[in-house]
């Protein structure tokens, strides 16, 4: 007895400590989202305009005031962004919430009816998909609530965290598009192209495969994928100041 008893608490345990890793997991999940979302915007955009401007004038002067303007207009728009389309949902949210309320008073037997037939597509039936029914529909909250997720497949959003996805994801933007920055400081244009191309695929890489780690996936699968889109996106910048060159510009 005292044998299986250890075994039970052996097996909560560990339940207890794959639930917290997953749930840690998820919370790196959200905010990975904005970095991603804010850095491989700056990187991939960034080294595309310096691409371009570079394969148009071989200037480095050029390049890098480019590069500049580009970056910070690109941290600022990438974070206003960020903050008025969570603002967007939150208030999409609550318009549809808004609705619901208005139907379940005015018409209570559809909507009633409805719930019924949601429960009743899950596989239940009978005396306990009456009692489900009638759980839900007793509190107006809950009944809105179940309708916004089941029927609507909507989640509440947090105003709060508007300010705070705009910080992330525009300093996650200003850092991404700097890095493809830092080869023409010190190095040729010719050789700062080619380093650029290959520091920020390494980046979009390495990025992939953290992501696919803590979320799901295949991890060198993710991380190969992100470095070519990302990549051959930056590339059609350089294709476009290569057709389009500048010559002599003073």
């Amino acid at each position: 007895m005292e044998r299986q008893v250890n075994n039970i608490m052996k097996t909560n345990n560990t339940a207890a400590q794959e639930y917290k890793l997953e749930e840690d997991n998820h919370k790196k999940a959200d905010g990975l989202s904005d970095v991603i979302l804010g850095g491989q915007d700056g990187l991939v955009n960034v080294l595309g305009v310096i691409l371009g401007v570079a394969a148009a004038t071989n200037d480095p002067g050029i390049v890098l005031v480019a590069g500049l303007a580009a970056a910070f207009a690109e941290s600022i728009s990438m974070g206003a962004v960020a903050y008025t389309s969570t603002m967007a949902d939150a208030d999409y949210y609550e318009s549809e919430r808004e609705r619901e309320y208005r139907h379940i008073q005015e018409a209570p037997h559809m909507e009633r009816d409805e719930v019924r037939s949601i429960y009743s597509k899950k596989g239940f039936s009978g005396e306990l998909l009456d009692r489900i029914v009638d759980t839900i529909t007793d509190n107006q909250d809950i009944w809105v609530a179940v309708m916004m997720a089941e029927e609507h497949r909507l989640s509440p959003v947090n105003r709060s965290h508007a300010f705070r996805s705009a910080i992330v994801v525009g300093l996650s933007a200003i850092i991404g598009s700097l890095i493809p920055l830092v080869p023409f400081v010190v190095m040729p244009v010719g050789l700062s192209m080619i380093t650029s191309i290959l520091i920020t695929a390494m980046v979009l890489f390495i990025v992939g495969v953290y992501k696919a780690r803590i979320t799901v996936g295949r991890p060198w699968r993710s991380g190969l994928e992100m470095a070519v889109i990302g990549t051959v996106s930056a590339l059609v910048g350089y294709a476009v100041g290569a057709i389009l060159k500048v010559p002599n510009i003073p």
